[in-house]
C-alpha cells in the first residue's frame, strides 16, 4: 500500500522563465569578469621589456641616438617628495625602436594632454625652454607631463630631437603646434628636417 501523496512531498520544478532568468543572470556575471580580467591584465600586469637590440645594431647607431629609458611605466618608483608620479606619456620619446616622426607625435599627444587638463588655456607658451618646464611641472597642477630627468631634455633644459638638436616649437594657434626636428644634419630649415603639423 502506497502512503497518501501530499502536495508538500512532490519536487518542484521550475519554470522556463525562471530557468532563462537564471543564465541570463549568469552570462552577465561571467561577461563582467571575463571584462574584468581582461582590464585588470593590460593595466595592472608588467609588461615584457623590449628585446635589446644586437651589438652591431647598438653600434651602427650609437653615435646618432642618446639613449632612451626603456623601463616599463609600471616599474617606476613613485618619489616621496612628489604627490604625483611622472606621467608615462613621453617614456618612449626618442627610443630607438621608433622614428623621430613618431617622437613628434608622441609629443602632440604630451600637448593634448596638457590641454585636456588645462581646458580653455591652449598649449604652453614661449621657446622651447619655457615649454619644457611647464611640461615638466612648472605648471599650476605641478604635473610632470614629462619627466624631468627625460634623455631627450639636455642641460639647458630643452626638449631634443634623436640628434641632440633642440626642436623648435611653432605656435600655428592656441591649440595647433607645429613641432620641428632639424633632422640628421642638425641644422634648421634644411631639407632633412622633420615637421609635424596637427
Amino acid at each position: 500500500m502506497e502512503p497518501p501523496s501530499h502536495p508538500g512531498n512532490k519536487p518542484v520544478s521550475p519554470q522556463p522563465s525562471t530557468l532563462r532568468a537564471l543564465v541570463a543572470l549568469l552570462a552577465v556575471v561571467l561577461i563582467g569578469l571575463g571584462l574584468t580580467m581582461i582590464f585588470w591584465s593590460t593595466h595592472h600586469a608588467p609588461t615584457k621589456k623590449e628585446q635589446a637590440p644586437s651589438a652591431s645594431a647598438q653600434s651602427a647607431t650609437s653615435h646618432n641616438l642618446p639613449s632612451a629609458n626603456l623601463a616599463s611605466p609600471l616599474s617606476a618608483v613613485r618619489s616621496p617628495l612628489s604627490p604625483k608620479p611622472p606621467s608615462p606619456l613621453a617614456d618612449e620619446l626618442n627610443s630607438p625602436y621608433t622614428t623621430i616622426q613618431r617622437d613628434l607625435q608622441v609629443l602632440n599627444g604630451v600637448l593634448l594632454a596638457w590641454q585636456t587638463n588645462f581646458h580653455g588655456q591652449g598649449n604652453p607658451v614661449g621657446d622651447n625652454a619655457a615649454i619644457t618646464a611647464a611640461l615638466t611641472g612648472k605648471n599650476p597642477l605641478n604635473f610632470q607631463f614629462i619627466r624631468r630627468d627625460h634623455p631627450a631634455i639636455n642641460a639647458r633644459g630643452e626638449l631634443c630631437d634623436r640628434w641632440g638638436t633642440p626642436l623648435f616649437f611653432h605656435a600655428l594657434s592656441g591649440t595647433r603646434m607645429e613641432l620641428r626636428s632639424a633632422g640628421p644634419d642638425r641644422l634648421m630649415d634644411t631639407d632633412d628636417d622633420v615637421v609635424f603639423t596637427p
